[in-house]
C-alpha cells in the first residue's frame, strides 16, 4: 500500500501542489518563529551573562527618605569600603539618568524612552571595562561627553565637536571626547548612551559624592558569596545586593519570559495559519478520493480492506505533509534570519550571535506539519474506505446521503447556538465575560463552518440574479457551478471566513477605541499644547517657569503627580495652577468652584466625592507626604471648594502648586499643559521651542499629535494583527485556486460540452473568475458578520474602562475587505480559467 500511495502522490503531484504549498507556509511561520526566539534567546542571554562576567557583587539602590533622613544612593566612604574588604579587586560606582542628545539639526537623536545618561569611571589604568572606545577617550573634564558609536554616525559628530545635550533641565553643550562601543540594552534597543565625568553626572542625577549602583570584581580565588555577606552590612537600607550570577540568572530568566509571550503570540497566528490550511487539505483530498471513485472501488473489488483504502490516503497525506514540512522548516529558518535583520530596520539592535536551531524546534515544525496534513486527511481517508467495490462500475462520484446533511446541519446548528449564546452571555457579564466570550466565538466559529454548506444556497442565491442579468451566461453558470457541490464551496469558503473575522474584529475595535481616544482629547482638553520629557520623566521646574514666560502664553498649568493621605487613605492628586488650569482643561463643575483652589482649598472628582461621602464645604484632614529630596510631612485640614466631573488627563484630587510646594523640594512634573494666543499655530510652537532652549529632551505636541501618539499605538497594533494575519490569508487564497483548479479537472467533460455549444473562450474564463468571486465573497460576507459580532460582544466587556466608548462600525474598510475578497478571487482564479479555457474541447469530450 506504501507503494500505492507514493504512486498516487506522483501521479497527482500537479494537483497536490497547493496542500504542499499550504503545508510548507504553516510549517515556516511555527519554524521560523521557534528558531527566531531562541535565537534571540540565546543572543540575549549571552549579552546579559557577558555584562556580569568580572561582576563579583552587584548593589542596587532605591533613593528615597527614611527615618526622616535622605538617602541619595550609596557616598564615596561606603565606596571606599567595600574596596578595602578582602577579595575586593576593584569596586566601580554607577550613576546614570536620561539624556537626549541633538543632532545637527536640534532633533533628538534615539527613541526617547531609552536615551540614558551615566558616568564615566576609568580604573587605574585610565579606562573603564564596559566600554571600549574606537576613537579619542572618556570625559575627564566637565565639560566633556562620550557617544556611543551608533549615536555619533547618527549625530554626524566627530571627537572635538560641540554636543547639545539636555537632561530634565537647560540644554547644555559639551565637547566630545570620546566615541565608544557598548552592549547596552537601551542602545541595542534604539536609544543612545551619554557618558559624563562622574561628578558632573553625580550632581545631574543625584548629588555630589554618591552613587545609584556598585559593581564589585573579585581578586582571584575569592568567593563571591564571601563578599556579599561582607558588603550586605556597609549598606543603606535602601540598597539590595546579589552575586554577579544571581542577577545574569535573573537577566535570564526575565529574558525567558519575554520571549515566551511573543513565542505564544507569533505561535498562535501559525495556529491559525495551519487551522485554515486544514480546510485546503480537507478539500483536496475529499476532490481527489472523489475524482477516484473507480480506482478506489477496484481495488476493492480485487481484494484491498477498506482498512488497506484507508492507510493508502492516509499515506498520502504523510508523503505529502512530510515532503511539505521539510521545505517548510528550511524556508522557516530563512524567515529567521530575516525577522532578524528586520529588526534592525525598526531601531533595535540585536547582539551578535548563531542562529539556533534546536531540535525541539526541528521536532515540533516537522510534527506539526505532517499531523496537521494526516488528520485533515482523515475524514476523505475514511469516505474513500466506504466506497463499494460495485462503483468501479459507474463514473458517478458518491454523494452525500441526506440523513448525513440533516445530521450536519443539526450538529452545526446546535454548537452555533451554544456559542452564541456564550457570546451573548458574556457581553452581559461585563468584563468578567471575556473567557465566556472566547469560548462561545470558539464554538460559533466552528459552528458556522459546519454550516457553511447549508448557508451557501440562499446567500449565493441572492446574487444570482444579478450575475446573470450583468454577465449573461457566464454569470448564470457560475452562480450554479458555486452551489453544485455546497460542503466543497463551503469549506473552500471557510478558510476565508476564519481569515475575515479575525480582521474585521480587530478593524471594528481599533477604529472604535481610535474614535474613543479623538472623543477623550476633544472633550477634556482646551490646551493647545502638551510639553512632556521625551523620555518620559519629570520636566525641571525651571520648563515651568520658562514656558510661563513664552510669549504668547495666555494660560499655563502643569500637571504636578503627588499624592495626598485623606483620612488615612492615599489618593492620587494633580497640582495644578488655580485660574489657568480651568483655561487648559474642560472642567465642568458639578458643585462649588474651581476659583478656590485659589484660595488653598481642593476640588474633588464626581466619583472619588460620591465614593467616599464627600461634598462641597467638607473640612479633610489632608497628609502631604515627604518627599526624597527633603520635602517635611505635615497634615492640614483643607476644605472641599469644588466637585467636578471626572477629567481622564487629571488625578482625581486637585490642589494648587502653592499648597503643596513646602513638602516637596523636587515636584514631579511629567506634563505642563498650555493655552497660547492665536491657538496651535508655527509661530506659537516656536515660541515655546525657544522658551525650552530648543532642548532635544522635550517634547511638544497639540491636540492632534496627541490623539496620534494614542491613536497610532492603536494603528501600529492593527497593522502589526493584519501582517500576522497575512500567512493564514494567502493560505486561504490558495485554496480557492486548488479547489478551482481541482474543479476544472473534475468539469473537463463539461466545460468541453458548453465550448461544443457555443460557450467561446472568453466566456468560460469569465465563469471561472465569476465562480471564485461569488465563493471568495461569500466567504468574507460570513467572516465580516461574525467578526462584527464578536467585536460588539467584546467592546461590550471593557465599555465601563475606555471613557466615550462607543461601538463604531469601519463600513469603509469593511467595504475595502470585501472588494479585496473579490480581488481575490479574480487573482486565484486566473491560472485555472486560462486552463479550463484552453482545453481542446474534443479530448475533453471524451473525457471520463
Amino acid at each position: 500500500m506504501f507503494r500505492t500511495a507514493l504512486r498516487n502522490v506522483l501521479a497527482h503531484k500537479a494537483r497536490l501542489l497547493m496542500t504542499v504549498l499550504a503545508v510548507m507556509l504553516g510549517v515556516a511561520f511555527v519554524s521560523g518563529t521557534l528558531v527566531f526566539t531562541d535565537t534571540l534567546g540565546n543572543a540575549y542571554r549571552k549579552q546579559s551573562a557577558k555584562s556580569y562576567d568580572n561582576v563579583a557583587v552587584a548593589v542596587t539602590t532605591y533613593t528615597g527618605q527614611s527615618d526622616g533622613k535622605k538617602k541619595a544612593g550609596i557616598d564615596t566612604r561606603t565606596l571606599e569600603k567595600i574596596r578595602s574588604l578582602d577579595g575586593v579587586a576593584d569596586a566601580t560606582g554607577r550613576v546614570s539618568g536620561f539624556a537626549g542628545v541633538a543632532d545637527q539639526d536640534g532633533k533628538l537623536i534615539g527613541n526617547g524612552w531609552s536615551n540614558t545618561g551615566a558616568n564615566f569611571a576609568p580604573g587605574k589604568d585610565g579606562k573603564d571595562a564596559q566600554y571600549t572606545f574606537t576613537d579619542g577617550s572618556g570625559p575627564v573634564k566637565d565639560s566633556q561627553i562620550a557617544l556611543d558609536q551608533d549615536s555619533a554616525a547618527k549625530g554626524e559628530y566627530r571627537v572635538g565637536d560641540t554636543v547639545r545635550v539636555a537632561t530634565n533641565g537647560p540644554v547644555k553643550e559639551y565637547t566630545l571626547s570620546g566615541v565608544f562601543t557598548t552592549e547596552d540594552g537601551g542602545v541595542n534597543a534604539g536609544g543612545s548612551l551619554v557618558l559624563f565625568d562622574t561628578p558632573v553626572a553625580q550632581k545631574l542625577y543625584l548629588q555630589p559624592g554618591y552613587f545609584k549602583d556598585v559593581t564589585v570584581a573579585a581578586a582571584a580565588g575569592a568567593s563571591d558569596r564571601k563578599i556579599l555577606d561582607e558588603v550586605t552590612p556597609l549598606l543603606p537600607k535602601d540598597a539590595e545586593a546579589q552575586t554577579g550570577k544571581q542577577l545574569a540568572d535573573d537577566q535570564a530568566r526575565m529574558i525567558e519570559e519575554g520571549l515566551s509571550n511573543l513565542n505564544t503570540m507569533l505561535l498562535a497566528f501559525a495556529a491559525i495559519a495551519l487551522f485554515v490550511g486544514v480546510f485546503l487539505i480537507a478539500n483536496t483530498f475529499t476532490m481527489l478520493v472523489a475524482q477516484r471513485t473507480r480506482e478506489l472501488a477496484l481495488m476493492r473489488a480485487v481484494g484491498a480492506s477498506r482498512r488497506q483504502v484507508k492507510r493508502s490516503v492516509m499515506l498520502e497525506a504523510l508523503v505529502v505533509g512530510a515532503l511539505a514540512s521539510v521545505i517548510g522548516f528550511v524556508l522557516g529558518i530563512g524567515l529567521a534570519t530575516g525577522l532578524r535583520s528586520a529588526m534592525g530596520t525598526f531601531g533595535a539592535k540585536v547582539p551578535a550571535g548563531p542562529l539556533i536551531i534546536s531540535p525541539t524546534a526541528i521536532a515540533s515544525a516537522l510534527a506539526v506539519g505532517v499531523l496537521v496534513t494526516v488528520l485533515a486527511a482523515w475524514l476523505p481517508a475514511r469516505r474513500a474506505a466506504k466506497i463499494p467495490p460495485v462503483a468501479a462500475m459507474s463514473s458517478v462520484h458518491a454523494v452525500a446521503t441526506t440523513k448525513s446533511l440533516v445530521v450536519r446541519n443539526s450538529i452545526g446548528g446546535a454548537i452555533t447556538l451554544l456559542g452564541a449564546a456564550g457570546i451573548l452571555g458574556g457581553a452581559a457579564a461585563g468584563k468578567d465575560g471575556r473567557m465566556l466570550i472566547g469560548a462561545g466565538a470558539f464554538l460559533a466559529m466552528i459552528g458556522i463552518i459546519v454550516l457553511i454548506p447549508l448557508l451557501s444556497r440562499p446567500v449565493i442565491a441572492l446574487a444570482r440574479p444579478l450575475l446573470h442579468r450583468v454577465f449573461g451566461v457566464s454569470g448564470k453558470l457560475a452562480g450554479q457551478n458555486a452551489v453544485r457541490n455546497p460542503r466543497r464551496t463551503g469549506a473552500t469558503a471557510s478558510a476565508l471566513a476564519i481569515g475575515l473575522t479575525l480582521v474585521t474584529g480587530l478593524s471594528v475595535l481599533g477604529v472604535t477605541m481610535g474614535r474613543a481616544v479623538d472623543r477623550m482629547t476633544t472633550d477634556n482638553i482646551k490646551a493647545d499644547y502638551m510639553v512632556t520629557m521625551a523620555g518620559g520623566g519629570a520636566l525641571d521646574k525651571s520648563a515651568l517657569t520658562a514656558l510661563e514666560k513664552a510669549k504668547g502664553v495666555s494660560a499655563v498649568s502643569p500637571q504636578q503627580a503627588t499624592s495626598l493621605e485623606i483620612k488615612g487613605e492615599w489618593h492620587s492628586a494633580s497640582a495644578v495652577t488655580p485660574g489657568d488650569v480651568e483655561k487648559v482643561f474642560d472642567l465642568k463643575t458639578v458643585s462649588g468652584s474651581l476659583a478656590t483652589l485659589g484660595e488653598g482649598r481642593i476640588a474633588v472628582a464626581e466619583k472619588t466625592a460620591k465614593s467616599n461621602g464627600w461634598k462641597t464645604g467638607d473640612s479633610l484632614a489632608v497628609k502631604f507626604g515627604t518627599d526624597n529630596d527633603g520635602g517635611k510631612a505635615a497634615t492640614k485640614n483643607l476644605t472641599v471648594g469644588a466637585v467636578y466631573t471626572d477629567n481622564e488627563f487629571l488625578s482625581p484630587v486637585l490642589v494648587s502648586t502653592d499648597v503643596v510646594a513646602p513638602y516637596e523640594a523636587k515636584p514631579y512634573i511629567p506634563e505642563v499643559w498650555v493655552k497660547m494666543d492665536g491657538g496651535p499655530t508655527e509661530a506659537n510652537e516656536r515660541a515655546l521651542v525657544n522658551a525650552l532652549g530648543d532642548s532635544p529632551a522635550m517634547s511638544i505636541k497639540d491636540q492632534q499629535d496627541i490623539r496620534n501618539t494614542f491613536g497610532g499605538f492603536i494603528n501600529t497594533a492593527l497593522n502589526i494583527m493584519y501582517g500576522l494575519l497575512a500567512m493564514a490569508l494567502i493560505i486561504a487564497v490558495l485554496g480557492v485556486i486548488n479547489t478551482l483548479a481541482m474543479s476544472v479537472f473534475e468539469r473537463q467533460q463539461e466545460i468541453g460540452m458548453l465550448r461544443a455549444i457555443g460557450l467561446d473562450r472568453g466566456k468560460v474564463k469569465r465563469m471561472i473568475r465569476l465562480e471564485a468571486v461569488v465563493i471568495s465573497v461569500f466567504g468574507a460576507v460570513i467572516g465580516v458578520g461574525l467578526g462584527s459580532f464578536l467585536a460588539w460582544a467584546i467592546g461590550e466587556t471593557i465599555r465601563k474602562e475606555i471613557p466615550g466608548y462607543a461601538l463604531v462600525v469601519p463600513w469603509d474598510r469593511i467595504g475595502i475587505f470585501l472588494l479585496l475578497a473579490g480581488v481575490v478571487g479574480v487573482l486565484a482564479a486566473l491560472w485555472p480559467a486560462r486552463s479550463a479555457a484552453r482545453l481542446n474541447m474534443l479530448t475533453a469530450i471524451k473525457t471520463e
